[in-house]
């Protein structure tokens, strides 16, 4: 099966023919713990779960923020197959330039064992809706600076007391969702 592979020391993209079994990919990360994510249209972006309490380099696709490797095939009713996007079409999505307000996050978030992708649940006008730290940190990124620092100041405090920091990103979601309207 047709892949595409991205280094992301290099952001160097790679087409790769992998043999998909059981274990495939989580030979591909030497990890059991993968995340998938689902960005590129019918295609699954397959990432090691661990990547950020390992401090792997982050970047975007898009406005998606991703760490380490990238394992990326095809999707089609849940079943991975031969990748369609090209690799100039994938080349001209990723950018590396990750600011100082996500560099600091990610390495606060990095002394925690909380994942990118896994989602939460908080309210909106009586309505349950999932959330997962990306969008977290994404919506803060785009705050002004005053909000964005309080983010990190609050955050590194909730890391130093060794608090629960999926519940302070609970509770700040919530009020990010909240001040949202």
């Amino acid at each position: 099966m047709k892949a595409l592979t991205i280094d992301a020391q290099t952001n160097s993209i790679k087409e790769v023919d992998i043999q998909m079994q059981a274990n495939s990919v989580y030979t591909f990360f030497s990890s059991i713990l993968i995340d998938e994510v689902s960005t590129l249209k019918d295609h699954i972006i397959y990432t090691d779960a661990n990547a950020l309490s390992e401090k792997k380099k982050a970047y975007f696709i898009g406005e998606q923020l991703l760490l380490g490797d990238a394992l990326i095939l095809a999707r089609e009713d849940f079943n991975d197959s031969d990748v369609v996007i090209k690799k100039e079409e994938l080349s001209s999505l990723i950018k590396d330039d990750v600011n100082e307000f996500y560099k600091k996050a990610l390495n606060l978030l990095a002394k925690t064992d909380i994942n990118l992708y896994r989602t939460f649940e908080v309210d909106k006008k009586g309505e349950a809706i999932s959330l997962n730290l990306e969008w977290t940190l994404y919506t803060f990124n785009i705050a002004d600076d005053a909000t964005k620092e309080y983010f990190l100041n609050e955050l590194g405090k909730s890391v130093e007391v060794k608090e629960s920091v999926e519940a302070f990103i609970v509770k700040i979601s919530q009020l990010a969702v909240n001040s949202i309207g």
